[in-house]
């Protein structure tokens, strides 16, 4: 039996709705997965109980997927079957996602459960090598991956972020533990982004081709500013860290991804083939050939 340990964000649905049984939905307190009601809801101070009742409900393998921030331990809270487990636990929260991760995993292989990828469980998850929007990326784009790549081998040494937004040659910005979207918006600035409020979900074509009312006036607003935007002529570049596990905390893009990419005035996302997740990819596409942006996988 196949049990996720479901974070943030659409990955854990998307993986779920892959299954052709539906598997048992955990989340830590606090945690709400979007479009999952969890089963089992368990805090870290409870961990090893939670552990065992897995086992006795006949789960085998499990998934974690989605983003969960980093709990701290309540002393008071833990349960007798975690006591044990508190200094593997320090030890996880002491390093960097990477690192953190490699020791929950561990402790879950050595508990007899079975780590499964996430685009393992759900491959559709994953597209193949090629540009699948109309526009297609120039030199300039090409040399600029070149210069993206350094600067995730440097970033992934440090175990930071697994993105860097990069224009002829010069670092606009750097992935932090906060994600891409707040990369994205300090890279805004003042400006913002997301500040329409428009759904990138919403965005559909009708039978007679035209678009939806929200994105019509979202995709005008944004191709007015696309001009004077920060990053205009640049890239976003994604890829996993060198080196890393990739059974947990693979990188991914979404709709929103492509929104908050076209709101800073980009000129395309590159992202690694068989190494980035794209939720969301028929509106993907969509926004990014309406922006006259290209999705390169490479």
């Amino acid at each position: 039996m196949l049990a996720l340990i479901a974070g943030r964000g659409r990955l854990p649905a998307a993986v779920a709705a892959a299954q052709e049984s539906p598997p048992l939905v955990c989340a830590l307190d606090g945690i709400v997965p979007g479009g999952l009601a969890p089963d089992i809801t368990f805090r870290l101070e409870t961990l090893g109980s939670f552990l065992l009742e897995l086992g006795e409900r006949g789960v085998t393998d499990i998934c974690l997927c989605g983003a969960i921030d980093r709990p701290r331990i309540d002393p008071a809270r833990l349960d007798a079957e975690t006591a044990p487990l508190v200094p593997l636990l320090q030890q996880a929260l002491g390093q960097g996602d990477d690192g953190a991760l490699r020791v929950v995993m561990g402790l879950l292989e050595k508990t007899g459960f079975t780590i499964r990828a996430a685009h393992e469980l759900a491959p559709d998850l994953l597209l193949p090598a090629g540009v699948p929007t109309k526009r297609q990326p120039q030199q300039t784009h090409r040399d600029d991956v070149a210069v993206a790549l350094r600067v995730l081998h440097e970033q992934g040494r440090a175990d930071l972020g697994q993105a860097c937004v990069i224009r002829r040659g010069r670092v606009l910005a750097r992935e932090e533990q906060s994600g891409t979207d707040a990369m994205l918006a300090r890279l805004a600035g003042p400006r913002g982004i997301g500040t329409s409020g428009f759904d990138p979900l919403a965005w559909r074509f009708d039978p007679a081709g035209g678009m939806t009312g929200q994105a019509a006036a979202w995709l005008s607003d944004t191709l007015e500013d696309a001009a004077d935007a920060p990053g205009a002529g640049a890239i976003l570049f994604k890829a996993p860290k060198p080196g890393q596990d990739r059974r947990a905390d693979l990188p991914a893009i979404g709709a929103d991804t492509a929104c908050h990419a076209a709101e800073v005035g980009l000129d395309g996302i590159v992202i690694e083939a068989g190494g980035v997740i794209v939720l969301d990819r028929p509106e993907v596409v969509a926004i990014l050939d309406a922006m006259g942006m290209f999705l390169w996988v490479r």
